[in-house]
């Protein structure tokens, strides 16, 4: 599924309020949503909550005429993520909207066909997810957060407020970020450039000259 169709599945919802009204036997259409958060999260409560002012901008109303099927799970409960992801896919949904890479990746474990669209992936092809973003193919496409890039600026940053600093690590969890590949290669170059030791590891440690 390439970002055009996804557009147009998008852009059309307007016309699906007159459909459904036009055929009321007709179940409402369905989105399943996995979010990265436990359902407490105010992040997370304000990111649904704008994806649904979205929706109701386009006619579509919760519980009137759209179907949207939530589940909440902390980014480092894999049980609960694949159980979810199954319950999920189970209910067939017209979309299934994933948010993170965990989220995405478990949801693509369970179907191949249902049109999944992700937000908040950093490395949706070294993940992949997509073929390339100029053509995701597949069932899936979405948005990435970062570009690679960022980690020289970080460290760029870093250094403007501690100069001094001579060596530094990479602080990331491998079960919630598989995609910290992305970032090593760029954050090398930027500490070549400026003259720090850096490195990957389970802690981050920094050490002033």
């Amino acid at each position: 599924m390439n970002r055009r169709t996804l557009v147009t599945l998008l852009g059309g919802a307007a016309a699906w309020p007159l459909a459904v009204r036009a055929q009321q036997a007709e179940p409402m259409p369905r989105v399943g949503v996995l979010m990265a958060y436990a359902e407490g999260d105010q992040e997370g409560q304000a990111f649904l909550a704008a994806f649904r002012e979205e929706f109701e901008k386009l006619g579509w109303m919760e519980g009137r005429n759209i179907w949207i099927d939530t589940r909440w799970v902390p980014a480092a409960d894999a049980e609960l993520r694949l159980k979810f992801a199954k319950e999920l896919v189970a209910l067939h949904p017209d979309l299934l909207l994933s948010h993170g890479t965990p989220s995405t990746a478990t949801l693509l474990q369970q179907t191949r066909t249902l049109p999944i669209l992700f937000v908040n992936v950093t490395d949706p092809i070294g993940s992949g997810f997509l073929t390339s973003f100029a053509k995701p193919g597949g069932n899936v496409t979405g948005f990435i957060n970062m570009e690679p890039t960022i980690a020289g600026k970080w460290l760029q940053l870093l250094k403007e407020i501690a100069p001094r600093v001579t060596r530094c690590a990479i602080l990331f969890n491998p079960a919630t970020a598989p995609y910290a590949e992305y970032f090593l290669a760029p954050f090398r170059a930027a500490a070549a450039s400026f003259a720090v030791g850096g490195n990957h590891s389970k802690g981050p440690r920094c050490r002033r000259a």
